[in-house]
């Protein structure tokens, strides 16, 4: 099966932005300097956060992550 391409400056693929999430990346910023998603001309971003959040959601990452802390 292909990925389908996100980012078609740096040819990152939603797969590998799958394979960053299950290495261990969790936000934009960490997605951007592993892959270089997004640092040209940055029509990709909406998308690519989207594939992100999506990934991480479905990884589990954020399974028993309260929804809210407070701070003292």
């Amino acid at each position: 099966m292909r990925g389908m391409y996100i980012c078609l400056c740096n040819a990152v693929t939603d797969h590998d932005i799958r394979r960053e999430v299950a290495d261990g990346v969790r936000s934009f910023a960490e997605l951007q300097a592993r892959t270089g998603c997004s640092d040209c001309c940055g029509c990709c971003e909406a998308e690519a956060r989207d594939c992100l959040q999506q990934a991480v959601e479905q990884s589990g990452a954020t399974a028993g992550l309260p929804a809210f802390v407070a701070v003292a």
